[in-house]
């Protein structure tokens, strides 16, 4: 093996190894009950949720609080899922895309909660990508309490871009769960928070698990 397989080798493993200790502290600190539903919300705040998945965080938080919430599933089995969990709910709103950096279209790999964009495993589907400067844009979004941001490695291009536009000031809560995709993600999150800093605040932090950002 040449020395630059095994030093990505010996760094895959020391990164688990941290992933998980970081992983067991946030359990046993209180983990999504303690941290992922605590807010001050009401019925009237709007919450946008960004990898709806299979919908059970929206629907936590929609019983919790009586949100209107918008939920981004770009997968469409996923996505048909969580619109039939949701026919009953006028006010909850779910979307066949995702929302990015830009406007495009991808293939992305099935993989159960691990579906990606960037790890290539599991069957391939081609799905659809909205710029968030136009979606804010074209259904006129002044303010949100609440965006929850899980979406497998897209979180990246996404704050980059709501910072870039500057509407990352329009949201008050971040939720975001950043995702070690590459070699450079660490640094990446790193810049990211740096620019976050200006506008918001963390109220807690698990490297590459959850964190939180306030609005100053």
């Amino acid at each position: 093996m040449s020395p630059h397989r095994i030093a990505n080798w010996f760094n895959r493993k020391l990164y688990r190894k941290k992933h998980r200790q970081v992983l067991q502290k946030w359990w046993t600190d209180g983990g999504d009950e303690r941290f992922r539903y605590n807010y001050d919300l009401s019925s009237d705040d709007y919450v946008m949720d960004l990898g709806g998945y299979e919908g059970t965080w929206s629907e936590s938080i929609k019983k919790k609080f009586g949100c209107r919430i918008a939920i981004f599933e770009p997968v469409k089995p996923f996505a048909l899922a969580i619109k039939d969990k949701f026919s009953k709910e006028p006010d909850v709103e779910v979307y066949q895309y995702g929302l990015g950096g830009s406007s495009r279209k991808e293939k992305i790999y099935l993989w159960g909660a691990g579906t990606s964009t960037f790890r290539k495993r599991g069957e391939a589907e081609e799905i659809r990508i909205v710029d968030i400067k136009q979606w804010f844009s074209d259904q006129n979004i002044r303010f949100v309490h609440l965006m929850k941001i899980n979406i497998e490695g897209g979180e990246f291009e996404l704050l980059e871009r709501l910072i870039q536009t500057g509407l990352i000031s329009r949201i008050k809560n971040i939720q975001v769960q950043f995702h070690n995709i590459a070699v450079e993600s660490t640094k990446r999150m790193e810049k990211i928070h740096q620019g976050m800093y200006k506008t918001h605040q963390p109220t807690f932090q698990y490297k590459f698990v959850w964190e939180n950002w306030v609005l100053r």
